[in-house]
């Protein structure tokens, strides 16, 4: 699968919304794989996890957030659900979970429901290592300021916003996959 050709295809244009999210696709990416090549015995698919993360926001087109180039209707919590919907039309199962899973530090039924938020009522938390690993690194970037990277204490307490539960996963991450997140070298 060419993940640029379906960003394309959702993203004609190449206009200001398409090139951050190529930046910020490529940053989690990079930031991803990086971490996966420095955990062998972990035995990540680093192809897998190239594509996911490259693919992760792609539902972002279809939300309402002006200040990241978006003009659509859903509210940008929406994002990933709708992301995931277009990668299964695509007949990318695996890739969508990852979109789907990869809000906060992901979001847990009880997220959904205490918050309000407007999302079907079931979790959407990473699973598999690829999915954690993804969401991991993406906590690390923001569409806000594409050309920086969080601190771990930024990413911290940025997951901090979605609740105690999604930090405790952060932290776990962090443990799991290198304490710091090992920053990228420009």
């Amino acid at each position: 699968m060419d993940y640029l050709q379906l960003i394309y295809k959702h993203y004609p244009e190449d206009g200001a919304l398409r090139r951050l999210l190529l930046v910020h696709s490529r940053s989690v990416t990079q930031k991803a794989l990086q971490i996966a090549m420095l955990h062998p015995r972990l035995c990540l698919n680093l192809s897998f996890i190239e594509e996911a993360a490259m693919l992760h926001d792609i539902g972002i087109c279809q939300t309402d957030a002006p200040g990241i180039y978006c003009h659509g209707t859903h509210p940008y919590i929406c994002h990933g659900i709708l992301g995931a919907a277009m990668l299964r039309a695509e007949g990318l199962e695996r890739h969508a979970r990852v979109c789907e899973r990869h809000t906060g530090a992901g979001l847990s039924l009880n997220d959904i429901v205490s918050q309000g938020l407007p999302l079907p009522h079931r979790d959407f938390l990473p699973e598999t290592l690829e999915e954690q690993l993804i969401c991991y690194a993406d906590k690390f970037f923001s569409k806000s300021h594409p050309e920086r990277e969080k601190t771990p204490e930024q990413a911290r307490r940025s997951i901090a916003k979605f609740g105690e539960e999604g930090l405790r996963r952060f932290i776990h991450w962090e443990e799991m996959f290198g304490k710091g997140g090992f920053k990228m070298r420009g």
